[in-house]
Formats: structure tokens, sequence, C-alpha cells
């Protein structure tokens, strides 16, 4: 994995059980949000598997579009786009309808300082977004943030497990996901409220900064020293599998990957595979931000891509000087202050 072309073709790739559930859904396809870290690779995921069991549905991306390129990108694959600011509500009232919405619009870094915006974007608008899609499914991404940190022994927080947010970004997730549970259960909206945990691919996410601090020599906190991951390929394609599941009340769903993974572990891992010893900083603390997703496993089966697969990957994306979003995760974060 070495060129921006081969990981935008390996993001969009569907398997064959993503294609199979395709056939089962009824209706066009809405993405809102489309802009952000993972809506563009989910867009082009969902507009291939469709091509591929050569059923006729729509797909329909919404974001601002500062860039003019994602747009045109967005396009060149097959996905339409609308250009609209979801808080303008002559905008949102102006889009189409659609019996499938998959929610990716929220804030989180830049929300110190501006708390009231990220309350906008991730409790208000949901709100807005539900009354105009009553009758839609409905999957709407969430946080592994809105739980408490957990105990490293106890395999992370499930679905059972009461949120209980720490900070201002991770209590606007709850409450958006409390907007549309009330809305769900109002008008009976089908929704699934999608709790991710760190997914990755090679140009952000948790293993390429631990890997970039290696091979840069940088030191590493060790703090926060367990983590889950998954590839973004699987997130995204969970996600679309997910309107097959949407329900009222609302279904809420944890996703990641099925390893509790070692920061001090993966650092070793990477100085092997550099030739470099990794620097540390700090010790491991008791608890961690740690997601259980082993009711997403059964219904959607285990990742494609492997943490070692990842891993590999990173450390070929690295050597070969691939482009970097640089929007680092703040995973060591563990007051929730973004």
């Amino acid at each position: 994995m070495r060129t921006t072309s081969e990981l935008e073709s390996k993001l969009s790739e569907p398997s064959e059980r993503l294609i199979e559930d395709l056939t089962k859904l009824d209706g066009d396809i809405l993405i809102l949000g489309v802009g952000g870290k993972m809506g563009p690779s989910l867009a082009k995921l969902l507009k291939r598997g469709i091509d591929a069991a050569g059923i006729g549905k729509k797909v329909t991306g919404v974001s601002r579009f500062s860039s003019g390129e994602l747009r045109d990108e967005l396009e060149s694959a097959g996905v339409a786009t609308i250009a609209a600011d979801l808080l303008d509500e002559a905008a949102l009232s102006k889009l189409p309808e659609s019996r499938n919405v998959i929610y990716m619009a929220g804030n989180k870094f830049g929300t110190t300082g501006r708390e009231y915006f990220t309350w906008a974007m991730n409790a208000y608008l949901p709100g807005r977004v539900a009354e105009k899609y009553p009758q839609s499914r409905i999957v709407a991404f969430s946080s592994g943030n809105i739980y408490p940190l957990t105990a490293v022994a106890s395999g992370g927080a499930s679905e059972e497990t009461p949120p209980a947010p720490v900070g201002e970004y991770a209590q606007s997730c709850l409450g958006r996901e409390r907007v549309f549970e009330y809305f769900s259960r109002k008008n009976g909206t089908p929704l699934v409220n999608f709790r991710l945990n760190y997914a990755i691919d090679m140009r952000y996410g948790i293993l390429l900064e631990i890997a970039k601090a290696v091979n840069e020599g940088t030191a590493i906190d060790l703090s926060m020293g367990q983590v889950n991951v998954i590839w973004q390929g699987d997130a995204n394609e969970m996600a679309i599998r997910s309107l097959l599941l949407c329900d009222s009340p609302p279904v809420t769903l944890n996703i990641t990957g099925p390893e509790t993974v070692s920061i001090r572990w993966l650092a070793e891992r990477f100085g092997e595979m550099f030739g470099t010893a990794p620097i540390f900083t700090g010790v491991e603390q008791p608890t961690a931000l740690l997601n259980n997703a082993s009711n997403s496993h059964r219904l959607f089966g285990y990742p494609r891509v492997t943490l070692r697969q990842m891993m590999e990957w990173t450390v070929s994306w690295i050597e070969a000087g691939g482009d970097t979003l640089g929007k680092p995760t703040h995973f060591q974060e563990r007051e929730g202050a973004f």
C-alpha cells in the first residue's frame, strides 16, 4: 500500500456479503456529511457495491464542499452531490427525500472554546434531520466516547454499559443519540446508533500516529495504554449493512476491531519494522477508552482487514512518503477536551 490510488481502490472494494445485503435494500441512499474523513470512501464503496449487484440505486452525498476537488472526485465515481450547509434550514428543507439516510455530520476537534457549535452540529441538527426524514431508515454515526473509561481487564464497554461521557464533545455525542431516539420513538423512524471507535486508513489514525512517532524518534505517551482500531473500509461496510438493521426503538451497535491493542506493543512492533527503538513517556493506566464490538461481529462477521495487515500497510505508506491528512486522533486524551 504505497499510493493514494491503491488506497482508494482498497477502501472502496465491496465484499460479497455487502453486495448481497444491497440487493435486499429498497430505495436510494443519501449520505449527510459526506465530506469528512470517512464519507468519500463510504460513498465510493456504496456505489461500487451497487454496480456490482447490478441494481439501480442512486447514491447522493451532501456536504458544504469547500473543496471543489472532492465534489469532482465523487461525481467522477458516480456519486451525485449536493452542496449545502445542513444548519441552514432552507438548504435542509430542499434536500431530496430518500428511503435510506447515512448521517455522518458532526464536529469533534475544535470543540474547546467553540462548544456551542459542537452542540448545534451534534445534538440540534439531528433533530432537524429526524423531522425531515421521519419515514427513512437512518444510520447515525456516533462515538465510543459516550462510554466511560473502563478497566483494561474488562474487555471494554459493550452496548449494555451505561453511557458516562467525559467532556462536552462526548456529551454532545450522547445528545445526538438521545435526540435521534426521541424522534425514532415519536415517529417510528427506524434507526441505528453506530458507535465507532477509531477507524483508520493510511492517511490518518492511531496506527499512523504511533508508527510515525517511532520512525521519527518522538516520545509516545502511554497513559492511554490500550485502544481499539478498525480498517475504515470495514467500518464503512458495516455502516451500509446496518441500514437493514434499523428499527424503532433504535438499535445500538459498537463498531471496532476485535482486539484490545497495547500502545506499547504497537510501538515495539513498529520499531522492529523500522529498525529503531521506540521512546516512551508516562505509564499505562488501569483504565482506557475501549469498545466491545462482539455484537456487531456476530451480525456482520469479523473485519476483513487484520491488525497485522494494517500495520504492514502503514509502514509501507510511511516509507513511500504517502500523503497524510494532518488530523491527529488525540486518542491519548483522558479528560474529554477536544
